[in-house]
Order: structure tokens, then sequence, then C-alpha cells
């Protein structure tokens, strides 16, 4: 019995070692493999990981989602397509993006919906709510936003129990807000500190798109960084 154990352990120590892990659920395993995703997009995904982002997030089929600021939409196709017909994916977008996104992303179960910070309102509240390299926009002094207000519409536009999660690029430890004009990224104590404050629970990080190699002190433009950029996502939690 104590040698089943030990061979029981090696295994298990042996599958963390080499990063192996169970399949994600069905519902993001089959928005990933979606045959109609963009080649653009399926191009990003050994960087971007999104079938680990997807899974650490907690996407079901039928939730209601929205995303903040989805660009190009690469996570808003994934979203719309683990959510299911049943769920609902919002794009909230800048009101100068909104008749390009309508037009690349409204499509099926997934709705454009105009924010205007600090308000960050859905049509209706969420089950999580979704942002991908954006936080620090927030703090850019072009927009002269009071996070705290920010981060309170966000609590408030989820539903109790709902999810928060944040990616972004990682600033050095300890490095001033200014970065996020300079940079283009954050501190991810920074973050945590914040939303924490708005009421929200941490739950947790995922290391998935983490790079050690990313010395954190170029613009995540430069294109010597760009696309291999240290990021953190953090997951957070509205109370029950």
């Amino acid at each position: 019995m104590t040698r089943h154990l030990l061979m029981a352990a090696a295994a298990a120590l042996t599958l963390c070692a080499t990063g192996v892990h169970a399949a994600p659920p069905a519902n993001i395993a089959a928005a990933v493999a979606a045959p109609d995703r963009p080649d653009a997009d399926k191009t990003r995904d050994a960087a971007r990981k999104p079938a680990e982002v997807l899974e650490f997030a907690g996407v079901k089929a039928g939730e209601k989602v929205g995303e903040l600021l989805p660009g190009g939409g690469y996570f808003t196709r994934l979203l719309s397509a683990a959510v299911g017909p049943q769920g609902k994916v919002y794009a909230g977008v800048s009101a100068s993006a909104e008749e390009k996104s309508k037009a690349a992303l409204e499509k099926g179960n997934v709705q454009v919906v105009v924010m205007n910070p600090p308000a960050l309102n859905f049509p209706e509240p969420v089950d999580l709510i979704f942002t991908a390299q954006n936080y620090h926009d927030f703090h850019l002094a072009s927009r002269n936003l009071d996070v705290a207000q920010v981060n309170k519409h966000l609590y408030d536009a989820l539903n109790p129990g709902g999810v928060l999660l944040i990616i972004d690029h990682t600033a050095a430890a300890g490095a001033p807000i200014e970065v996020a004009d300079t940079l283009h990224r954050i501190d991810p104590a920074v973050v945590k500190r914040e939303v924490e404050a708005a009421g929200f629970k941490f739950v947790g990080e995922s290391n998935a798109i983490r790079n050690p190699d990313d010395p954190k002190t170029g613009k995540v433009f430069d294109p010597e960084i760009r696309g291999k950029t240290d990021q953190f996502i953090y997951k957070f939690q509205k109370p029950n």
C-alpha cells in the first residue's frame, strides 16, 4: 500500500512538473477549437493561452459577461462561444469606437454598448466582467479618472458572487503609477489594492501568461517585447 501511495505521489509530481493538467471544460474547449475562428486569432493562441484564461475565469454556458474595451474582439469571440446561445456578451466600448465595434463584433449573443467612465454599467447585472490589457488605462493622465469610482461601478455591475477578471502588462514591483502612461504597464500590487478597496475579494492569480524574461522596463509596444510581455491574471469576486 505504501509503495502504491508513493508511486501515485510521484506521478502527481511529474504531472505538475511537466505542466500537464486536465482538459478544460467542454464549453471552453469547443470555443477555442471552433472552426470558424479567424486564422489571425488562432495564431495568437500560443501567447494568449485562451483555454487556460477562460478556465481560470470560470466561464460557464448561459452566463452573462461584460467585457471592457474588447479591441479587435479576440476574447469577445471566445467568450461568445463559451457562454453559448443562452448566454450574453456585452462588449463595452468608447463612443468613438461604437460604429466600428458594432460592425466587427455585434452578432449572435454579442451586444456592443457604449461606456462612459467612471460609469461602466451594462444593460443588466452580469456574472463575469472581463478585461484584458486595459486596467492600466484607467490611470492614464489624459483620462483623469477617479479609479476608485470606476471600481465601485464594476462592483455594482456584477451579480452577487460574480467575478472580475483582470489581465494586464506587469510593471516592476513598486513602480509608480505613472508607468501606465510611459510603459502601459501597472504594478499588480496596485491593482489588488485598488480593487479590494471597492469591496472585492481577491480569489487568486494565474501564471499562464507570465514571462520571467521580460525586464519590465520597456514600453509594451516596443518590437522587441510586444506580444511577449510578462502579464498577470487576477481574479476577484463580489461577495454573495
